[in-house]
């Protein structure tokens, strides 16, 4: 048996390799490093994919993130609503923006985002919602968005964990997620379900006036050269990354459904054992498993964790700090009981390898370990 990796970038690579050789080595030969036609490609071919106007490739997913707020205008102190069970760069750029993160709970099955919680939190202050898809599974788009509109708030989608998920809305249309809201985000970070071999990110909207906004933004505030409309920073997708991207664009549902392949694997494994709760599957959205996270159940996941590991199974915990008991971002309007079910999602969640290489044999040597320790408990 290989060995068992949370991620299995080199196996993935071996698959592409004489494409992703051939591209970098025509980026090379072009010397357009920066800006060049890679970077083009790349942009429209995921326009079409993800059937949005406008993608503005940046250097990350927290520039991303922070860029879209920028292009918003808003004033410190203006409130944006996110969710207390992510990763830190979600709330980040609310604070270096010197905005005010409002944090609020998730829900305990999907562990996104809770409409009734956000409904709560909203002020005359609030001029932004960031919904998470965590995981790879949208986040109820159908709701955030009404309320979007009831209060004139913009919606900034952070699908820097779900790019290739969908979400079919009320009105029956099947969208991408980061395709639905006022801008969308994601990261190319190597390890996401669109990994990039470096840093990477963009930005996504149907709005004209944003996306002008946004190219400017990303480049010193420049529109036209060394004339700067708007305070802007430097943050660029360059060309090498982008034809990796390209590339690896075009296997992306392919990617999709190994994962979805290898989730249904674990599925049907830990069905009938009562210690695990197995991942929210919610009917309007196809869940992507950027992770597979399960929810452990009267038991020392910790000592679970040390006994995969002893079996050559690495796993992980996302997250087990939530944002509101981060040193960074303690907060006197906050105190330990006001977000239930992220505090206690963090202290029991777990997740399993999960990554487009994974074969049956690797799939059972995790299961059985993972119900071996369960059986003897």
């Amino acid at each position: 048996m290989k060995d068992i990796r949370m991620v299995d970038l080199s196996g993935q690579y071996e698959k592409i390799k004489p494409e992703v050789d051939a591209a970098l080595a025509e980026v090379i030969n072009s010397t357009a490093f920066i800006n060049g036609p890679a970077v083009k490609n790349f942009q429209a071919n995921l326009e079409k994919y993800l059937g949005v106007k406008h993608v503005i490739p940046c250097a990350n997913g927290t520039d991303a993130l922070q860029v879209s707020l920028m292009a918003l205008g808003l004033k410190p102190g203006d409130e944006v609503i996110t969710t207390t069970f992510t990763f830190i760069a979600t709330a980040e750029v609310i604070a270096l923006l010197n905005l005010t993160p409002v944090l609020v709970d998730v829900e305990i099955d999907s562990f996104n985002i809770s409409i009734d919680a956000i409904r709560k939190a909203i002020t005359p202050k609030t001029k932004a919602i960031i919904p998470v898809h965590l995981f790879g599974q949208s986040a109820p788009m159908d709701e955030i968005m009404e309320l979007a509109r009831e209060f004139n708030i913009a919606v900034v989608e952070d699908a820097c964990q779900s790019i290739g998920a969908g979400y079919t809305g009320k009105d029956g249309i099947y969208r991408k997620t980061g395709a639905i809201g006022h801008m969308g985000c994601t990261s190319f970070f190597p390890s996401k379900n669109l990994g990039a071999y470096g840093d990477g990110g963009a930005v996504f909207t149907q709005d004209d006036e944003l996306a002008e906004k946004l190219r400017m933004i990303v480049n010193h505030g420049m529109k036209v050269r060394y004339y700067h409309d708007e305070i802007g920073v430097n943050s660029r997708l360059d060309s090498m990354q982008a034809a990796i991207l390209d590339i690896k664009l075009r296997h992306l549902d392919e990617y999709a459904n190994a994962r979805r392949k290898a989730a249904d694997f674990y599925d049907n494994a830990f069905r009938d054992c009562s210690k695990l709760i197995t991942p929210y599957r919610y009917e309007k959205s196809d869940h992507v498993f950027h992770q597979y996270t399960l929810l452990a159940k009267g038991f020392d996941r910790a000592k679970l964790i040390e006994h995969l590991n002893n079996k050559g199974v690495p796993a992980m915990i996302y997250y087990p700090v939530p944002l509101h008991q981060q040193k960074a971002y303690l907060d006197p309007r906050y105190k330990d009981g006001d977000f239930p079910n992220s505090e206690y999602l963090s202290k029991n969640v777990f997740s399993l390898p999960m990554h487009t290489e994974l074969d049956n044999e690797q799939l059972k040597h995790i299961t059985d370990s993972v119900l071996e320790f369960i059986n003897a408990l």
